[in-house]
């Protein structure tokens, strides 16, 4: 699989999917291009939780909004400071 964008790889998916869909290919063909839709849902799924981790939260500190940068544990960390 060359290196493609999450647009790219989300638009083959939608091709394999159609393609398998139809029921036309061989057990092989099919078992190839299934692999290839788990290769892709993987990178897709990478992407977005880049995309996910760029994502800034404002948080209400000391009186004012301020920008900080998404990370799971963050935020939770910041949920348990915010209820104390």
């Amino acid at each position: 699989m060359a290196k493609k964008n999450f647009e790219e790889s989300l638009a083959r998916l939608e091709e394999i999917t159609e393609v398998l869909e139809k029921g036309e290919l061989s057990l092989e063909q099919s078992l190839k291009m299934f692999n290839e839709g788990i290769k892709l849902v993987e990178f897709c799924h990478t992407k977005l939780d880049e995309a996910q981790g760029q994502v800034d939260l404002l948080l209400k500190k000391n009186g004012r909004m301020e920008p900080v940068p998404f990370e799971p544990s963050v935020k939770q960390d910041v949920i348990q400071e915010d209820s104390d």
